[in-house]
């Protein structure tokens, strides 16, 4: 496994994180198995929130992933780099509120406690909060840093003109600044690179790719012109299905199906290793439903995309049109 600095800090993390949106886990002690197998085969970063949740299929409960992780942290808290998040509890966002002082100081000291740990390595917010001015967010997260309680901060699902207004803030304040930010990334959806990698490389911060296979599209299960397999994601969004897995989509998923195919490799890992190939990215984040998914995404750091395999997906890209 490679490992690499998060933009100006000094966590240094596995280039493939494990994150804990949990989906296909039977139970606590599944999610529990597949974690403690993480880091034995070398990933060290585990992404997490507050919001994340296991839901079992045989009694429909729901567990939270801090609570999880934290029975891993109880034996093995010096091997890993864990993030949270905070603000998506906030409600519609137009009135959010999820990242207020309030919030996150009651949300923060919550975390810490289902963590089991006395400090957080990476606390992102979770997504833009318009209602909450951006100072007093900037500088509550200034204070858990002061703590000790947080060591880094950063934000997902920003846009680059947030992010951009969040560094001039922190700077003019001044305050602790973000480190990296953690956006949706893949074949799919390359909107990162119109403005947020420019932004990212002049500011030097860390990229953490969610969503390799956009939410699964890429994964191989799905075929052009063809119904979603019973029992998956899609299968319950089927019109919503019929209308994205189409056109210029269906033909980049052949594509990847073929370049996987011609390589002797899975389709994720084809769409992983791409992910991984891109200079802005530090690390890609892979939510994987059982150990052998896991296995398989890993698999794709032995191996690298060659400048014809890149220029053939880049240039099934260019035909999409897609911004």
């Amino acid at each position: 496994m490679e490992f690499v600095r998060i933009g100006s800090s000094d966590l240094e993390v596995s280039r493939m994180a494990l994150g804990l949106g949990f989906r296909g886990q039977s139970s606590d002690s599944e999610a529990v198995r597949l974690i403690e197998h993480a880091i034995d085969s070398g990933i060290n970063f585990i992404d997490c929130a507050n919001k994340y949740q296991l839901r079992t299929d045989a009694d429909d409960a729901h567990g939270s992933s801090e609570e999880i992780l934290g029975r891993v942290l109880k034996s093995r808290r010096d091997e890993v780099v864990i993030t949270s998040k905070v603000g998506a509890e906030g409600g519609d966002e137009k009135i959010a509120g999820g990242c207020s002082r309030e919030n996150i100081l009651r949300e923060v000291e919550r975390s810490l406690s289902l963590l089991g740990t006395d400090h957080i390595d990476l606390y992102l917010l979770h997504r833009f909060d318009p209602a909450t001015p951006m100072e007093e967010t900037l500088q509550v997260l200034d204070d858990l840093v002061t703590s000790g309680k947080v060591r880094y901060v950063g934000c997902s699902n920003y846009q680059a003109w947030q992010v951009c207004k969040a560094l001039w803030f922190a700077e003019r304040m001044p305050v602790t600044p973000f480190v990296c930010v953690q956006n949706n990334y893949n074949l799919l959806n390359r909107e990162l690179e119109r403005e947020m990698f420019p932004l990212v490389r002049d500011q030097g911060l860390g990229v953490m790719a969610f969503s390799p296979l956009q939410v699964g599209l890429l994964s191989g299960v799905y075929v052009p012109g063809e119904p979603p397999p019973p029992g998956t994601l899609w299968s319950e969004r089927r019109q919503e299905f019929d209308e994205v897995f189409c056109g210029a989509t269906a033909e980049m998923v052949e594509t990847v199906r073929d370049v996987a195919a011609q390589r002797g490799v899975s389709m994720p890992q084809v769409a992983v290793n791409w992910v991984r190939s891109r200079e802005e990215v530090s690390v890609v984040i892979t939510g994987s439903d059982s150990i052998e998914q896991l296995d398989d995404n890993l698999a794709a750091f032995d191996w690298k995309l060659n400048a014809d395999e890149l220029a053939r997906l880049d240039e099934r890209f260019v035909e999409m049109m897609v911004w």
